[in-house]
């Protein structure tokens, strides 16, 4: 049951980074933080996000059913 409930979390989380991935309130900002503009430091940081949801996503929700091997080897 647990495990359930943290998979359709993470699937949230990815429903949130899809929503979240056109950043139209950066798009016309001149604001530069370390010499780079904020909307691609926001991408920076989406990047970052992202690459640990799919990690999580890879340990937590991957369907076992693709993880079971046949017994008769293809020759």
């Amino acid at each position: 049951m647990k495990g359930t409930f943290a998979r359709w979390g993470l699937y949230f989380a990815l429903f949130v980074l899809f929503l979240l991935h056109n950043d139209l309130w950066f798009w016309n900002t001149p604001k530069r933080i370390l010499g780079l503009p904020v909307g691609l430091l926001y991408h920076i940081g989406f990047c970052a996000v992202a690459s640990v949801l799919m990690a999580l996503l890879v340990n937590y929700a991957w369907p076992g059913h693709l993880e079971v091997e046949d017994d008769e080897s293809i020759e």
